[in-house]
């Protein structure tokens, strides 16, 4: 069966820790609850090993497999935090913490995380050693990078690692993935505009840092439509804009604008950094204001090996049933980034089903597609790590 049998057997009780999770939301690296589930449920299981405290709350559970002739150890990785979102979906299990939701469905991706690592620690039908990763701070933290930084990879000796995220729109229980640049690098920006305030009724003798900003916001745009390849990927999207003042007859002395660079390309990434300095600044002292640009380093891209995703999408297919599909690449970035930055592997969508868009407060995680979920994750260890594997 492509679902695994006994994974089915607990469905329901995946389902059951999947919406207390969701009940009791944690942001950042604010996970102490939610870890503190994780790690009484890892023990619960008999996993071999328990670390608690990486990244500040993050959980890893090592479980050894029959044999260990090949010497493989594999990471299996799943994010836990939410987001700061007021939840719209009137479910039962809704959020108990107001301006706080599992927006992302990070509740499901801890959950059949936990589902699989409870039949690998019963079955261990595998030669090896599987670890489980659970992991802060994802949503804008850089949870992923804190546990590489703190020796995640070489202290487990893990050899390749693997994540998943279940994606809306695609048909629930089914998968998707990219090889090579998959998802976008994040990097922000912010613009203090400063010029001459003054009276509307009297521009002329003010610089007015209102009009500036909009011909910054303009120009701004041509860095993806005159200085890039068409054929790369640039978004560059100015998102908000502050003056000093909220009165319609002043002229501000000063206008913030924020906004991020997505790029899937190094040399891309540099350039556009470059650019928008360049162009704010030129664009400013034209009008005779001046500019201040700080640049704030977001996530890289995120990049699947070759070989690890065409494995991935093999699981995948066996799995679901059907075909993984092959997908263009996403502009919105992934901390698992870094994970994969230090060792081979892929990430790989699950289909959510026709839901809410992720990062929507009406947005839920689909429990039905949890069998696939755990099964993909069961099935990629048992595959990968084969019982009387050659040394």
């Amino acid at each position: 069966m492509p679902i695994k049998n006994r994974i089915a057997e607990f469905h329901h009780d995946i389902t059951a820790w999947r919406q207390d999770l969701h009940q009791h939301p944690e942001l950042m690296f604010d996970t102490v609850r939610t870890g503190g589930f994780v790690a009484e449920k890892l023990a619960e299981f008999g996993c071999d090993e328990i670390i608690t405290g990486m990244a500040q709350t993050g959980v890893v559970g090592v479980i050894k497999g029959k044999g260990n002739v090949s010497g493989k150890v594999i990471g299996l990785r799943a994010d836990m935090d939410a987001l700061p979102i007021f939840e719209a979906t009137n479910l039962p299990y809704a959020s108990e913490t107001k301006g706080k939701m599992h927006a992302c469905g990070h509740d499901g991706h801890t959950a059949m995380l936990l589902g699989a690592a409870k039949y690998l620690a019963e079955t261990r039908n595998f030669d090896g050693t599987a670890v489980v990763i659970f992991q802060p701070a994802e949503e804008g933290g850089g949870g992923g990078k804190v546990m590489c930084d703190e020796g995640l990879m070489t202290r487990f000796n893990i050899d390749e690692v693997y994540g998943m995220h279940n994606m809306p729109s695609i048909p629930t229980g089914e998968f998707a993935i990219r090889a090579g640049a998959f998802f976008a690098a994040t990097d922000g920006f912010n613009i203090k505009i400063q010029g001459i305030g003054g009276h509307a009724a009297i521009p002329h003798h003010a610089i007015d840092t209102t009009l500036v900003a909009a011909h910054i916001v303009v120009a701004l745009q041509s860095i993806a439509s005159r200085n890039t390849d068409p054929q790369q990927q640039l978004v560059v999207s100015v998102c908000t804009v502050r003056t000093e003042s909220e009165s319609s007859n002043i002229i501000p002395e000063y206008v913030h604008l924020g906004g991020t660079i997505r790029t899937l390309d190094p040399d891309v990434r540099e350039m556009a950094c470059t650019r928008l300095k360049q162009i704010t600044q030129s664009t400013a002292e034209a009008f005779g204001a001046k500019a201040e640009i700080t640049i704030e380093r977001g996530y890289p891209v995120m990049v699947n090996t070759p070989k690890e995703t065409d494995f991935a999408a093999m699981i995948g297919a066996k799995v679901s049933g059907k075909p993984t599909q092959d997908v263009p690449p996403i502009m919105g970035g992934e901390d698992f980034a870094y994970m994969l930055e230090e060792r081979p592997g892929a990430y790989i969508l699950l289909g959510n089903g026709e839901s809410a868009m992720l990062h929507h407060p009406e947005y839920d995680f689909n429990d039905s597609a949890i069998p696939a979920g755990a099964s993909y994750w069961a099935e990629l260890i048992e595959s990968r790590m084969p019982v009387n594997s050659p040394a």
